[in-house]
């Protein structure tokens, strides 16, 4: 195989891949600074910084073969000033001196960053991107440890609102354009563009235009500075405050890897998490609006309907014990359960198996689907994340009509974790004459309508599989704590110096936070127990294990080998969601 040697050793690389040199460097395990690098866009080499020293080896032009000196080694043509190494590439016995080995190298790239640094304003103390800065990262390690400048700095527009999403601060742009070749390259929207010259410019809608872009706020996580940042999320918090707990986007059923951040019990912002498989770099702006569902509007405590429409809180005991005597007072065949494509695999599996062990007939579903709402890219019209999952597990799939046929024909209708009143397809009229339960994480139409409500845990609060509109398998890890989990217990639950640190007296550590929820297996074991029921699961992984197992599509797959390897694509068709 051809060869390379950087920084005096010596690598193998793949001659089919036609690689630049930084990304190879970095694949290495290797580190050049750079800013306006992205593996997933083009090349400008414009911000200069990932410069190193190139040499090739000379070859004789009449026989091919490499001259040598007289030590016996290669002969070495040194390009005569520093290269970009994102924009060269690899060639057979290519010889680069990176800043770790090269003097010069080293002080071209501190040049470099006290130049981009001359108008760059000292907002590190106030800018929401300190601590995942790379600029600031970069200037620690490789920079000046003081400015030479002494003149005024040129001002630019500050706190412009691009659009509803994301604010600009074009004095920190270092016109890495970023943002704008997203915009061109990954979007196709091309509403950026840079403006001014010299070192006025920065970058900006046309005049009369707002930066909407169902997929603007990438260019907040691609932007190497401050300049572009969300304007949900400024000031709220600083990122070693935070917890980052790798998840899934559940706003679709795209299933776009995403990491949930979270203080104080509180999910703040959700970010895309690298999977080239599902998502590559990016998520859509809608699933980073999930987290005000994590936080609002969710159902703390059971409630019961007692007089009229008016809904009550109840203890978990009263609840138990009035879901118990629902199911006493009736016969099976008049008990309708209806399964989710919003709930997980587990979810769904334990309700269903639950109300089967009892002589219920199968749970059904149906898809949540908006024709016309995708658009080829991470945006799908099927609006569930496990649509393909309830049909994995080999629930029902009906139609809406047929649903309505099946609540219309039931004494008790039990719904897991779906708004069927919100999306229309049932009525609030529909569940007046059947007492209904639902099992839900938010309050909603369904839930206003319904007898008896009760908690259970979002996808933020445990752990559990969705299967995505490709068939690929993919799990959550818990991010949030319930009334009834402790982060410092469970080890899938990522630990902050916020909770290392803090106790109960602290100003940040509020009990308020926490939901009084359970996951839906959890409080149908309570449920089993009243009943007499030989039902038990202590956590979703006996579930998924017992899945495994059973289900041909599931085998050899656990949640250990979904975390290795991004997920897992499943041996199933893929099939046309209906609407």
């Amino acid at each position: 195989m051809p060869e390379v040697f950087i920084d005096g050793k010596r690598y193998e690389y793949d001659e089919e891949k036609d690689e630049m040199l930084l990304q190879f460097i970095l694949d290495q395990g290797l580190e050049v600074p750079f800013f306006c690098y992205h593996p997933s866009m083009s090349i400008p080499a414009n911000c200069r910084q990932c410069m190193v020293k190139v040499g090739t080896p000379v070859k004789d032009r009449e026989t091919g073969e490499f001259e040598l000196d007289e030590n016996g080694e290669r002969k070495i043509r040194w390009f005569p000033k520093p290269q970009t190494s994102c924009s060269t590439p690899l060639q057979e016995g290519m010889v680069v001196h990176t800043q770790e080995t090269s003097e010069d190298i080293a002080r071209a790239q501190k040049d470099n960053l006290e130049f981009i640094l001359v108008n760059h304003p000292l907002d590190c103390p106030i800018c929401d991107q300190a601590g995942e800065c790379p600029l600031q990262i970069q200037t620690y390690k490789y920079g000046p440890e003081g400015s030479r400048f002494e003149v005024k700095k040129v001002h630019k527009p500050k706190h412009v609102d691009l659009g509803p999403r994301v604010t600009l601060d074009a004095e920190r742009c270092i016109n890495c354009t970023r943002c704008v070749r997203f915009t061109e390259e990954i979007s196709e929207t091309h509403q950026l563009t840079i403006v001014q010259r010299g070192d006025d410019n920065y970058p900006a809608t046309a005049p009369g235009e707002e930066f909407d872009d169902p997929y603007s706020l990438n260019t907040v996580d691609i932007c190497p500075v401050g300049a572009l940042t969300s304007t949900d999320f400024r000031f709220k918090a600083r990122v070693w405050e935070m917890n980052q707990t790798p998840s899934i986007d559940i706003t679709n059923g795209k299933g776009c890897n995403v990491d949930l951040w979270t203080r104080d019990n509180e999910v703040l912002r959700i970010t895309p998490r690298q999977n080239e498989e599902v998502n590559d770099y990016w998520m859509p702006d809608e699933g980073r609006k999930a987290y005000e569902q994590f936080n609002e509007n969710r159902v703390d405590r059971p409630s019961i309907k007692l007089d009229g429409d008016n809904q009550s809180n109840t203890s978990w005991n009263n609840a138990i014990e009035t879901f118990a005597e629902v199911l006493e007072a009736n016969d099976p065949g008049d008990i309708a359960i209806i399964g989710s494509p919003h709930a997980s695999v587990e979810e769904n599996y334990a309700f269903n198996k639950f109300f089967n062990l009892l002589g219920v007939e199968n749970a059904k579903f149906t898809p949540h689907v908006i024709p016309g709402a995708g658009d080829g890219f991470l945006i799908t019209d099927d609006q569930a994340p496990n649509t393909n999952g309830c049909r994995v597990i080999k629930l029902d799939e009906e139609e809406d009509t047929s649903i309505q046929s099946t609540v219309a024909a039931a004494k008790v209708v039990i719904i897991l974790s779906d708004d069927l009143v919100g999306r229309e397809v049932l009525s609030p009229s529909d569940i007046d004459d059947p007492y209904t339960i639902s099992l839900a994480t938010n309050h909603n139409k369904t839930t206003k309508a319904s007898d008896l409500v009760i908690p259970i845990t979002c996808v933020a609060e445990h752990a559990a599989s969705y299967v995505n509109v490709d068939g690929r398998i993919q799990r959550s890890y818990p991010a949030k704590e319930t009334k009834y989990t402790n982060r410092r217990l469970n080890l899938e639950m990522s630990e902050g110096r916020l909770d290392r640190f803090g106790t109960n007296f602290d100003n940040w550590v509020s009990e308020e936070n926490k939901v009084d929820c359970l996951p839906v297996w959890d409080f149908l074991n309570k449920l089993a127990d009243r009943l007499g029921l030989d039902f038990e699961y202590n956590h979703s992984r006996e579930i998924f294990a017992e899945l495994s197992s059973s289900i041909n599509e599931l085998q050899n797959i656990t949640y250990e080998r979904m975390d290795e390897e991004n997920g897992v694509q499943l041996p199933i068709k893929q099939k046309e969601v209906k609407a």
